[in-house]
């Protein structure tokens, strides 16, 4: 099972700086001639802006689909967990929880990952090594520290859906061919370095980009990145600290009141966003998500393909939440009604090669930084109100009535992870990664029925990919495949 629209439509051409980096097997990447670890790629400070501007780009327009971005996150975490559904004869293994140790799309996830992370390591190294003079000690801090940035996003999920991980520091294929797993605490703690790194020596605006756009790191993704990763370790205190920190930018960024506005390119709510290139067909102007999702009509009148909301989620939302009628649309048919996502509005249908881009994917938003500081509040049993307060943000924007003050700290908890539920639906994996770090993924999960018999909660983590275990025999397999 993949994203059919879009897994195997990319096919990138690079500027001849940018080259082909390839990535056969997990991280045993030899270095490839003429890559972006050539000498001349970082003797100046143009070229070595343009070998960054690469690796953002392979995050997304990546050949063949194998690109970290290219929507697979948000679908399989979508399909595990109670978001999404697809009407087939053989339901997917994701959706049922029963995932084969040879499955495609997994190994396309840890790939894409590992080819993001072996970019991140070729650019730092290929500064580091840099003796030229035309390459100015602004541009290395700045552009290594954005390297750093990538790599702790990779690892990120990496350490969220397959548990320890070889942690590569090196584009070096003698240093990481044969690596073992590195268990998850380390990784968590590399991941945090590198974040703290980008947020001592990234710029605090947009200027990253030659027209200030939202489409490179600076120190605001930094820190939103760095809010999430303390609250997915427990440092609640740090989460609401960072938080706080990336809130408090009203002149940067603001909760755009119009929901159909949130995913634009370059508008206020994005902190971070990829840009995907239009030229490639068949998506064109269409972000990854926005072509795999957007539901399309089949050869039967009155029907529509696609991935489905689950009924579970569709119940989520309250009366009056402007989260359904912006983000989901409506299908009637024989009088069944089916909602599908409707998130980023250019898609399947009526996206266009070489057609006007109006949206980007965004990678971080404002949102998830009143909830992460809800959350991380209540928690750590500090100012329960004021969790509240920053929950009722989110729910005045969509339009439900505010959350009463003096709620319990369970109360808080099960509304927080509602509104998780129905803001982040279907973005990213939120809902999955959610589900297993909060410890609620066997309560919820195991009595789906689609998902019985439930084989145990070994499945919360994906399989190492079989071949490349056999690759590389240092690497094991995790419990229960």
């Amino acid at each position: 099972m993949t994203i059919k629209r879009n897994l195997n439509s990319y096919t990138l051409i690079f500027a001849l700086m940018l080259m082909c980096v390839s990535c056969k097997d997990m991280i045993a990447i030899p270095d490839p001639i003429n890559t972006i670890t050539t000498d001349k790629v970082f003797d100046n400070d143009n070229q070595a802006n343009s070998a960054m501007t690469g690796t953002y780009s392979q995050l997304i327009n990546a050949e063949g689909g194998i690109s970290f971005g290219s929507g697979s996150i948000t679908l399989l975490g979508s399909m595990g967990a109670d978001e999404l559904r697809i009407s087939a004869i053989v339901p997917s293994p994701y959706y049922i929880n029963k995932i084969p140790t040879d499955d495609g799309d997994t190994r396309q996830l840890w790939i894409g990952a590992y080819r993001n992370i072996y970019n991140a390591n070729a650019v730092i190294e290929g500064i580091s090594a840099s003796t030229s003079p035309k390459l100015h000690t602004e541009f290395r801090i700045k552009l290594t520290a954005e390297a750093k940035f990538l790599r702790a996003y990779s690892y990120f999920y990496l350490v969220n859906l397959f548990g320890d991980v070889p942690m590569a520091l090196s584009a070096d294929f003698n240093q990481t061919s044969k690596m073992s797993r590195t268990p998850k605490a380390e990784v968590y703690a590399q991941i945090i370095k590198d974040l703290q790194d980008a947020k001592a020596n990234l710029a605090g605006d947009f200027s990253g980009s030659k027209l200030g756009e939202r489409i490179r790191a600076n120190k605001w993704a930094a820190i939103a990145m760095l809010a999430r990763v303390y609250l997915f370790t427990g440092d609640y205190a740090n989460a609401a600290a960072a938080a706080t920190e990336v809130i408090n930018q009203t002149a940067l960024f603001e909760l755009k009141s119009d929901l159909t506005e949130v995913f634009l390119m370059n508008n206020k709510e994005a902190i971070w966003q990829l840009q995907q290139s239009n030229l490639i067909a068949p998506h064109g102007n269409a972000t990854p998500e926005g072509y795999a999702f957007k539901a399309h009509p089949s050869i039967i009148p009155g029907e529509y393909i696609g991935y489905r909301l689950t009924d579970e989620l569709v119940g989520e939302f309250e009366d009056q939440d402007k989260r359904k009628t912006s983000w989901l649309v409506p299908v009637t048919n024989a009088g069944t009604t089916t909602y599908y996502v409707d998130k980023y509005k250019i898609g399947f249908g009526n996206s266009a090669v070489n057609g006007p881009i109006t949206e980007y994917y965004t990678m971080l938003r404002l949102a998830e930084q009143y909830l992460i500081r809800a959350e991380a509040l209540t928690l750590g049993n500090s100012q329960l109100d004021l969790a509240i307060a920053d929950l009722n943000v989110i729910r005045a924007r969509a339009g439900v009535t505010a959350l009463p003050l003096g709620l319990s700290k369970p109360e808080i908890v099960r509304a927080i992870e509602k509104e998780r539920r129905t803001e982040f639906f279907a973005e990213w994996g939120h809902r999955w990664l959610d589900l297993k770090r909060t410890g609620r993924a066997h309560d919820v999960l195991s009595t789906i029925p689609v998902k019985q018999p439930w084989a145990g909660d070994y499945q919360l983590l994906y399989p190492i990919p079989v071949i490349e275990i056999q690759t590389n025999n240092n690497l094991t397999q995790n419990h229960g495949y």
